[in-house]
């Protein structure tokens, strides 16, 4: 999606109805909210969120649409820890039948086609890698290149693990569960060697790990055009 289309949808909200919330693990909550006909977007984009059934600052906040584009709810997956920030209070108080609006969606963090594609995730960078497979597994087991999923998580929480394990099945993508850098890097040294530069890679999570292996990559001959990055925010 290019510029001028992600800035036509930051000024289309919608109103979401908001359907049900349950706890993934300790401190983390994903929300169902339902799906419009019209509302559309590519695997791994972000819309913008906003509180409107109280007055509270910082009211809006991007959250990955966690969802396949082809499923019938826009789920997001939130952390939420024992001392939340207002917005997030905001969302565990919401109740069926209550709405939030949602602007978007936006980004460009999605698969490009015709190459082999490594997707790196840190903790709740997970979010839109669950976007992307699922939509994948729907689309069918046609995917002609190589799809490696490597999932980073220091408390083995591993959020979706099940529905991923079962995408790992049905299709021809791989699943490595890891919880230290290091034995990330050991993957990342092995997929490096074996695709160079004929491979996009993909890494989402917080600022400070997606800058770091970002710069793991470009110090193992990866150029900067190969690597797309999805910074999270006020996860």
């Amino acid at each position: 999606m290019s510029f001028f289309q992600d800035m036509l949808s930051i000024f289309k909200k919608r109103e979401l109805l908001f359907l049900e919330s349950y706890k993934e693990s300790e401190g983390v909550y994903t929300f169902l909210f339902e799906k419009e006909k019209d509302l559309n977007w590519k695997a791994g984009q972000h819309g913008l969120f906003n509180i409107t059934h109280k007055s509270i600052k910082n009211a809006t906040r991007p959250f990955t649409l966690a969802s396949a584009p082809n499923e019938n709810v826009v789920k997001i997956t939130i952390g939420i820890s024992d001392d939340p920030s207002d917005f997030k209070k905001a969302m565990l108080e919401l109740k069926q039948g209550m709405k939030v609006s949602m602007s978007g969606p936006v980004g460009s963090f999605y698969l490009e086609d015709n190459s082999p594609s490594i997707l790196i995730a840190g903790g709740m960078g997970i979010t839109p890698f669950r976007s992307i497979v699922k939509q994948i597994e729907a689309e069918g087991n046609g995917i002609e290149e190589p799809i490696h999923l490597l999932y980073l998580d220091s408390k083995k929480s591993y959020i979706y693990k099940d529905e991923l394990d079962e995408i790992a099945n049905n299709t021809s993508i791989s699943v490595t569960y890891l919880d230290s850098r290091d034995d990330l890097h050991q993957e990342i040294d092995r997929l490096t060697t074996l695709y160079k530069n004929n491979s996009k890679y993909y890494v989402a999570g917080p600022k400070s790990m997606v800058n770091s292996i970002s710069i793991y990559l470009r110090n193992h001959s990866i150029a900067k055009r190969n690597i797309k990055k999805d910074v999270l925010i006020g996860y």
